[in-house]
Parts: structure tokens; C-alpha cells; sequence
């Protein structure tokens, strides 16, 4: 059954879930409304409507006249497990009919796997449906990536990994350069600690005084974040994706049954709660946690303690979501392991004081 209530206007999708036809509560008492029994928008040149869920959908896009607005409605699939779905209807602009003539109005209608890259050959934005959000074109480079390594390799798991082997591959530089960043910036910490401690009362000229520090030795002190800051659209492009990649459903990889779901392999009972044990996304805290406690010390204390919380939070998003995610997170933290342990074999980076400009050859 179908969840989400979906349509098209200038090639930008809107929707709402079935959620909207229930009784909300608000934030603290804001925005609270009562249970909907119908839903219904006026349009103006719509390109399609559709219901759909996460893989699949029923599409219609009229090609004789543009829909001038749709309607929605709940239906009540077993209320009692609070299992409900969504049916909708286009409407479409009158016209009159003189006796003895005919009228014939023509639909394009889809019905059936969200698979992006067939909806984009169509004409009328249908791939749309896929809601891959702000980085929808790294979302849709990823998973025409992802197809292409499947082609090569016939499994999705093992395309997943490759996908994160090259991904690492190609910000290898980047990450070496960061790390060695991080080294030096290390060596600093004694140095930057003293200034702490002799302008604790004074926090700006205490500011002042390390960027200084960081001038005087050539060292950026936001250099080790570029790798992180790339890795962002890839994050939020793999969540999008891999939520909705129909390709990844019934996927299997080792003991993972479907990486579109979580790879739960047990349930505990606990204190009247079902606890699903979910292997993946465990190894990806525990490879995090490892990787951390490998970086060099940098920043203050409570920099530091807010980074300790970086594991649950990942751990957090990626438990109940598709173990595809978790896979990715978990190669890549392993690949970036061996980076750091290659990078502490090399020679302890030099620290040494620029000369002041007017004094460089």
C-alpha cells in the first residue's frame, strides 16, 4: 500500500505522507490540528500525480490537458497495528461535449519500481518522484556509479565496496595532507596550551594569540577539515539514495538479507521492549571509536568531548536505516585506519617558525 501523496508543477515534486491525515499534537500545543478525513489542493498545470512508498510507485501524467488539482484520502488498512495508506485522483480541467461528438484525453501512467535512470528518460520530470533532496545531482551520480560497478561485478554489496575504495582512492591526497596537518598541529598543543593558561580571562586576545601561534608556524588551522567537509554531500547523497534505491531491495551481502533494511540478526527483549541487534552499524561505532582514538590531539577539551559523541550520533542514523549506509561508513572508517597507520610510519612532520615576511628571501 501507498504512503506519500505526491505531484509535479515546473518540474519541482511537493507531497505529503500519511501522516498529515492524522491528529497532531504540535510543539507544545503549536501547530496542533485535529484528524483530516480528506485532502485536496487546487493546481495550476500540473505535470503528474502520484502515490507512492519507498520503492514504488502508481504515476499519471495527463498529455491532452494540464490537471488543475488533485484530492487524497486515507485509507484504513488495519488500524488496529496503526497500518494505514493513501489513495489520490488527479482533476482534470472540464470541457463541453456537443451531441454526437467524441473526446479523447491521453495519459502517460507509470506504475510500478522507482528506477531513476528509466523515469528520467520520460518527459515529464517523472523522475521527480525520487525525493533525493539538496544533493540530488551527487545522489544521482552516486547511484549511476553504483549501477555501473554492479554491471561489473553482479553483487551490489561487493559494488558498495568498490564504491568506497575508489571514493577513498581519489580523496587519498587530500586525507594525507590532513593528517599531516593534524601531526603538526599536535606538536602545538603544549605551545597553544600555555596561551590558554596565561589568557584564560581574557578569551579574545587569548584567540588572537593562537592564530598567531598558527601564523608564526605556517599551519592552517582548518586544513584537516576539507576531506570532512567533502565527505558531507556524500553522506546526505548516500542517505537520500540508498533509502529509495529500488535496486538495493532483496539485495544480499554475507549474512544481509536486503541492504535496503537494517541487517537485524536478532531481537533482544528488554524491559518489555523488542531490541533489534543490527551488526553493521555496531561495527561502524566501533571502527569510529578506533579511528578517533587514532587521531592526532587537536582543539581544546570541549572540542574533543564533543567529538566523542560522533559515533552514537552516526550510530543514531544509520541503526534503523538501510545497512547499505552502514556498510559504506564502515569500509571507509576501516580505509581511513590504514591511511592513519601509514601516515604514523612516516618521518614526525618538522615545526618550524616562518621567517617574518620582511626577513624571506
Amino acid at each position: 500500500y501507498y504512503t506519500r501523496l505526491v505531484w509535479c508543477i515546473d518540474g519541482k515534486a511537493k507531497g505529503i505522507d500519511v501522516n498529515w491525515f492524522g491528529a497532531g499534537g504540535g510543539l507544545l500545543g503549536i501547530g496542533q490540528h485535529a484528524a483530516q478525513a480528506f485532502y485536496q489542493q487546487d493546481l495550476a498545470n500540473a505535470d503528474w500525480a502520484a502515490v507512492s512508498d519507498q520503492f514504488f510507485t502508481t504515476l499519471i501524467a495527463p498529455l491532452t490537458a494540464k490537471a488543475n488539482g488533485l484530492w487524497g484520502r486515507r485509507l484504513d488498512i488495519s488500524p488496529e497495528q496503526k497500518m494505514y495508506g493513501l489513495a489520490g485522483a488527479l482533476r482534470m480541467p472540464g470541457f463541453q461535449l456537443p451531441p454526437g461528438q467524441t473526446y479523447s484525453a491521453r495519459f502517460e501512467i507509470w506504475a510500478g519500481p522507482k528506477i531513476y535512470h528509466r523515469l528520467a528518460r520520460l518527459d515529464h520530470n517523472e523522475a521527480e518522484i525520487m525525493d533525493l533532496g539538496v544533493f540530488k545531482i551527487v545522489s544521482q551520480f552516486l547511484l549511476n556509479f553504483l549501477n555501473w560497478l554492479h554491471g561489473f561485478i553482479g553483487s551490489y554489496g561487493w559494488s558498495i565496496l568498490a564504491l568506497t575504495a575508489i571514493i577513498k582512492i581519489v580523496l587519498w591526497p587530500l586525507q594525507d595532507k590532513a593528517n599531516r596537518s593534524m601531526r603538526r598541529m599536535s606538536l602545538l598543543n603544549p605551545k597553544i596550551q600555555e596561551l590558554r593558561d596565561k589568557y584564560k580571562d581574557d578569551p579574545t586576545r587569548m584567540n588572537q594569540e593562537v592564530m598567531k601561534l598558527y601564523k608564526d608556524y605556517g599551519i592552517n588551522p582548518v586544513g584537516g577539515c576539507l576531506p570532512m567537509m567533502i565527505q558531507i554531500p556524500i553522506f546526505f547523497g548516500l542517505f537520500k539514495m540508498l533509502g529509495q534505491a529500488v535496486e538495493l531491495r532483496n539485495a544480499h551481502f554475507l549474512w544481509v538479507r536486503d541492504l535496503s533494511q537494517p541487517d537485524t540478526v536478532a531481537i533482544l527483549p528488554l524491559l518489555g521492549y523488542s531490541i533489534p541487534i543490527n551488526i553493521i552499524p555496531l561495527c561502524m561505532a566501533a571502527s569510529q571509536i578506533w579511528l578517533m582514538a587514532m587521531t592526532p590531539k587537536t582543539g581544546d577539551a570541549t572540542q574533543r568531548r564533543v567529538m566523542m559523541f560522533t559515533p552514537l550520533i552516526f550510530l543514531f542514523i544509520c541503526y534503523n536505516f538501510a545497512a547499505a549506509l552502514a556498510l559504506y561508513y564502515t569500509t571507509q572508517n576501516l580505509f581511513s585506519i590504514v591511511q592513519f597507520y601509514y601516515n604514523k610510519r612516516q618521518p614526525l612532520p618538522t615545526l618550524e617558525k616562518r621567517a617574518p615576511a620582511g626577513k624571506r628571501k
